[in-house]
């Protein structure tokens, strides 16, 4: 019998998918955010973590403001290669309500805050109610970080490869912008962007710096991520078996697809790195 039970306990084991079997880590005091850093790569010599608060992606004829954090975690390696968050939730699937939904309804200006808030709050949460989410497309190698240009102020600072998904009980579970074999990949900038007509320049920021006693925590806050010149492909997936005729409608209302120069993201919040060795020292 005691065999038996062994046997069963093993056998379960091997049916918890090996992501589940990844444990956190505990890192403490100011390094307690870093606890998804993938420090079982023992050659990991730098922890990543971002926390988005505000900015927003336009996309056609579509502006979503980031009205909850958006966070992005992992680690890079010697060679300048990103790692995954040790959990695999490199960047948190975040929904951020897309004002209007699929209506494109928004409360007049001239009506009072209050009001305001209370209809557009009607449209957003009914059946015409859009939940766009960011999601990572592909491995999370696939992300570039480079503090270096972040901190100049030119260059590329954050190569996000993306796929957003558009959710409501009509768009049904699969309908995305982008896909992970054809991602939105979006080259985020402190400098100033180069984008073509129409868009304009515009600038970002590396923020304020702030280094710690020991020298191994780098904090930028207050700072932006910004890019006007990325393209944006037609929507697909929307409504299931009925995606021939959902995905026309929803290209038509966001204004897809939408070539570069025509599509804005701006991520503002805060971004700190730490040396590995310096936050497995903290557990």
């Amino acid at each position: 019998m005691k065999r038996l039970i062994t046997a069963i306990a093993m056998a379960a084991m091997l049916l918890v998918p090996a992501q589940a079997l990844a444990s956190s880590h505990h890192p403490t005091g100011e390094f307690a955010q870093f606890d998804e850093c993938p420090l079982s790569h023992a050659e990991l010599y730098a922890c990543v973590y971002s926390e988005s608060n505000g900015g927003f992606f336009e996309l056609g004829a579509k502006n979503v403001p980031l009205e909850n954090p958006v966070i992005l975690q992992g680690g890079i390696e010697p060679d300048l290669s990103f790692v995954g968050a040790e959990n695999g939730e490199t960047l948190s699937k975040t929904p951020q309500p897309v004002p209007g939904g699929l209506l494109g309804i928004v409360a007049p200006g001239w009506w009072p805050g209050w009001l305001r808030a209370w209809f557009n709050q009607q449209i957003n949460n009914g059946l015409t109610g859009v939940q766009a989410t960011v999601e990572l497309a592909g491995p999370a190698s696939n992300v570039e970080v480079n503090t270096l240009n972040l901190l100049l102020e030119k260059g590329t600072a954050l190569s996000l490869p993306t796929k957003i998904k558009l959710s409501n009980p009509i768009l049904g579970s699969n309908c995305y912008i982008g896909s992970d074999s054809s991602p939105v990949v979006i080259d985020f900038t402190t400098g100033e962007t180069s984008p073509p007509p129409p868009n304009e320049p515009i600038h970002g920021a590396a923020g304020t710096f702030e280094l710690n006693e020991a020298e191994t925590l780098v904090t930028l806050s207050g700072g932006s991520l910004v890019n006007n010149s990325f393209a944006a492909p037609g929507a697909h997936g929307c409504g299931g078996w009925l995606s021939l005729f959902i995905d026309p409608l929803v290209n038509s209302i966001v204004g897809l697809p939408s070539p570069a120069g025509t599509n804005t993201a701006i991520l503002e919040g805060k971004l700190q790195t730490a040396e590995a060795n310096a936050v497995r020292a903290s557990e």
